[in-house]
This record gives C-alpha cells, structure tokens and sequence, in this order.
C-alpha cells in the first residue's frame, strides 16, 4: 500500500547506489593531474587538517573503528578525501543510521580543499573508490546528499551512481515523522532494500524531536500503511 507524501513537507536527503555486480562506469577525467590513495593512520594528521580538525584524534577513532579512507593528491598536496564504512553509520544529517548488509559499502564525509573544487576531483575519487571496493568483492555502494545539494549530486551521477529513495521529515509537536518514498522507475526491491538499511522492519519512524539515541526512539505506527513508492 502507499500513502501520499505530505503536501508541505519537502524532502531532506537522498539515497544513491551503484551496483558493483554490472560493468563499472569508466568514471570522469579529472581536470588536474591526481594521485588516489588509499590513506591511512600515518597520514591522520594530514588528514585531520584537511577536515579543519585542531588534531587527529577523530581520524584515528575511525580508523580503529574499521571505516576506510581513500584521498587524493595534486603535487603532493592532500587536497580530497571520503570516508568508507562497511557496518553501521550515523547520518547526522537525517538523525537515522544506515545499517548495512554483507559485502555492502557506504560512503559519506566526502569533500574537496576548496581551492582545487570544480576539477572534477570528487567524481573521480568516488569512481576510484568504486573500483577498489569492487576488487574487494564487494556487490553494492550506498551514498547520500543533502536534497539541495546539487553539485554533490552531478559528482554522484558523473560517478555512474544512480538516485533511489528520497528521505522525508515532518514534525508534530515533540515527535519527528520519517520516511521514504522511491523515485520513479528505481525498482521497488531497491527502496525497499533501504528503506531496510535506514528502518530495520519498520514502515516509517517517528522519533523524538530531540533525542540523539534515534534507535531508542523508534515508535512504531498504528495506520499499518507503508511509505510512497513512487
């Protein structure tokens, strides 16, 4: 069953994927000569200042806690990065976690020195993350921007990653409202695979307004109606 979206509730962010099982994308070029990397704990404090960290203690966290980060460099310099995990990530921006299945990676916390943005560095990086998750065996990458984010999202879709669901958040009082509805033509098996990642078993959540512990919070609907799929 669907249920319409509500009138004047636009949507937050939106889901992408690209499926590592069909032939990749061959990627855009960069417009500047770059060196992607799989970077490491020796480079956190690198790392840390291209993130406007005051110290490497973040990056080493998630290095210790299993999340991947690849990077790249122009004339040395590390001007590029995303981080990749492979578990479980908070989406700060939605409230929500994404959970991931086997041989399934997310990539988030993507971003270019601002001096070296609009060379195609980000699309290129992803496509290069792309390829090395898929010689790890890996079957499906998961990304996601900000609704209004539009030059993110040409770096997505330059990468060959399509859009799939779109997340939407109402409030009521003390309560928040979400949920997702698919795009047209994305399968309806996709959305619901995360709508799963983003819900667990549940159609829709309303959370508390502002609880941080949004698992905690889940409450589950009495309408028995699910999300629209588009």
């Amino acid at each position: 069953m669907t249920q319409p979206a509500e009138a004047d509730v636009l949507p937050q962010g939106t889901l992408w994927t690209l499926d590592l099982d069909q032939p990749l994308p061959p990627g855009p070029v960069p417009r500047v000569p770059v060196v992607f990397m799989r970077a490491g704990p020796e480079v956190a404090q690198e790392l840390a200042r291209a993130m406007d960290l005051d110290d490497p203690e973040l990056v080493l966290q998630r290095f210790d806690n299993g999340r991947y980060c690849y990077a790249g460099r122009v004339e040395g310099m590390l001007v590029t990065y995303g981080w990749v995990t492979f578990d479980e990530e908070d989406i700060g921006e939605l409230g929500l976690s994404i959970r991931l299945k086997a041989e399934e990676a997310y990539i988030w916390n993507c971003a270019t020195l601002p001096a070296y943005r609009g060379q195609r560095l980000y699309p290129a990086l992803l496509a290069h993350v792309v390829r090395e998750l898929s010689r790890q065996g890996l079957h499906r990458v998961w990304i996601g921007t900000d609704t209004d984010n539009l030059p993110s999202q040409s770096g997505m879709a330059l990468a060959g990653f399509q859009p799939v669901g779109d997340v939407f958040i109402s409030r009521a009082l003390a309560m928040r409202h979400t949920w997702m509805s698919g795009r047209p033509g994305v399968p309806e098996q996709l959305v619901m695979d995360i709508r799963h990642a983003l819900f667990g078993e549940h159609e829709e959540i309303w959370l508390a307004a502002s609880s941080s512990e949004h698992t905690a919070s889940i409450v589950e609907t009495s309408t028995g109606t699910s999300p629209e799929f588009l």
